[in-house]
């Protein structure tokens, strides 16, 4: 295999895990990491600790990882596009869909490899979910509900829940289901002090007619990720924080109890939870990155995926700031239908 040369640029606490994997990803060598910063926590490596991206540019690298904060992504981005550098770029991809787009516009007319840093994607149970979607075992798909909340985290400044959290939602939830958003209705409360909105409640309707909703906050001593998917043969209930998928089928058997023959909805059948291998997520991801510079098959978040999420997140703001339904831009549609 060949040796790829590859940069890291933010040693912020996801800059951290990307040099550790970094380090120790066959094939890639790590050669210099920027953060104006430097490393007071000895995080690089053993690698240079570099002032600018044009002093990492000087190293020459194949791809650079980008884990500085959201709004410096567009800026550092095209410095290395134009620089004819590859580039995996972290969650989301820029602070707004107008970067977004330069982005995008920027790394194709190089002809470069690119990708979003959606880490939700290589998630074990939700990589066994969209594979049991993708069979149909659910039959058709009625609704999509996650829950993502916890404390607040203290390296976040420059973006709300909405950018920061909520991103992880719209995207797996438009992967898993192979649907794109139609359009999102959201109200948010900011109760931190900090100037964006560190809780949201978003209702959608996803290409199709299936619902999802979300929930997301930083204001919960609860540590909670939680996707459920309701079909007409029960629901699938993924938790991402153990990487645990479990099934809950529709009930199939007869009762003599009058008032549950009644009802004529669902009933309780069996429930099972599956065995699934349980690699690093991050390291998966730097795996499918890898083999995509080096032009093997590879799945990644492409730029335009990450450009469609960006919209879907600007939508649920100014839903938020209006107090209306907004409609996604159907511009750029990634996720057309199953």
């Amino acid at each position: 295999m060949t040796t790829l040369r590859a940069g890291l640029i933010g040693l912020g606490a996801m800059g951290r895990n990307h040099a550790r994997v970094l380090a120790g990803l066959d094939g890639v060598r790590l050669v210099g990491v920027v953060d104006p910063a430097g490393d007071p926590g000895r995080s690089a490596q053993g690698v240079p600790v570099l002032a600018a991206t044009r002093d990492l540019l000087a190293l020459g690298v194949d791809y650079a990882v980008v884990a500085c904060p959201t709004a410096l992504h567009e800026e550092v981005g095209l410095e290395l596009a134009a620089a004819g550098v590859s580039a995996l770029i972290e969650k989301p991809l820029a602070h707004s869909a107008e970067a977004a787009r330069v982005l995008v516009a920027a790394f194709e007319a190089n002809g470069l490899v690119a990708g979003v840093g959606h880490i939700e994607r290589y998630n074990p149970a939700l990589q066994n979910l969209r594979a049991r979607l993708e069979e149909g075992e659910l039959g058709e798909l009625f609704q999509v509900s996650t829950r993502r909340q916890g404390p607040f985290p203290h390296r976040i400044a420059d973006v709300g829940v909405i950018k920061d959290l909520a991103t992880h939602d719209i995207d797996l939830t438009s992967w898993v289901t192979g649907l794109s958003y139609g359009s999102v209705s959201a109200r948010t409360v900011s109760k931190s002090g900090r100037p964006h909105e560190d809780m949201v409640a978003i209702v959608g309707q996803l290409t199709g007619g299936v619902m999802c909703s979300h929930l997301v906050n930083w204001l919960s001593p609860l540590k909670e990720r939680s996707t459920v998917v309701t079909g007409e043969r029960g629901c699938f209930v993924a938790d991402t924080l153990t990487a645990d998928l479990t099934y809950y089928a529709n009930g199939a058997r007869d009762t003599e109890w009058e008032a549950l023959r009644a009802f004529r909805g669902v009933s309780e059948g069996d429930m099972v939870r599956y065995a699934i291998a349980k690699r690093e997520p991050l390291l998966v991801e730097h795996e499918r990155f890898r083999d995509a510079v080096l032009g093997l098959p590879s799945d990644i978040v492409t730029l335009r995926q990450g450009l469609e999420t960006v919209e879907v997140a600007t939508a649920v703001l100014e839903s938020a700031m209006t107090g209306n339904t907004m409609s996604v831009p159907l511009r750029d549609r990634i996720f057309a239908g199953r």
